[in-house]
């Protein structure tokens, strides 16, 4: 087992929105948070920007971040690229979910989405959509934050054989 001082993987906590020339963030898993991420029996964690963090088994999959500089009046895709392995078990009958938020006191909007366990190692893309308020939010520099995670935590099931190759936001119409 990793020596850490956290059972947890603490990613990047300043993350700038910084969109590509196709308008797109991606975050790589490493600059992920991830809940057991600090413990080997449960996840590999990448140390490189292009690999992906390879869930072995846990009961409680909680995988976020948070991005800074956002636009408190636009509209944002937030979403994790990922595949599952020949080996993936504990998906069939629970869902994960995608939930997004602006500001620490925002309410979560979710999705929830079934992984297809039937194609394996073929990356493909979760998504969640933040929507801009109708009424203007009160002046916060955390407004300018949009927070967002991958859970599968209600049915305390063991699940494992999920590659996590990086989170994405997006400005969206």
């Amino acid at each position: 087992m990793a020596f850490s001082s956290s059972p947890h993987h603490l990613g990047n906590p300043s993350t700038n929105f910084t969109k590509n020339k196709h308008g797109k963030m991606t975050i790589p898993s490493k600059d992920l948070d991830i809940v057991w991420g600090g413990d080997d029996r449960y996840w590999t964690i990448p140390n490189g920007e292009n690999s992906a963090a390879h869930l072995h088994q846990v009961s409680w999959l909680e995988v976020t971040a948070s991005v800074r500089g956002t636009n408190p009046s636009k509209n944002y895709d937030v979403g994790f690229r990922v595949s599952v392995t020949p080996d993936a078990f504990g998906w069939s009958n629970y869902p994960v979910y995608i939930m997004v938020k602006r500001g620490k006191e925002g309410k979560f909007a979710w999705n929830k989405v079934f992984l297809n366990t039937n194609e394996t190692n073929k990356p493909f893309e979760i998504t969640g959509r933040l929507i801009k308020p109708e009424k203007p939010l009160e002046d916060s520099s955390d407004d300018q934050r949009v927070y967002f995670g991958l859970y599968e935590v209600w049915s305390g099931k063991w699940k494992g054989g999920l590659k996590i190759h990086h989170a994405f936001i997006t400005e969206s119409p």
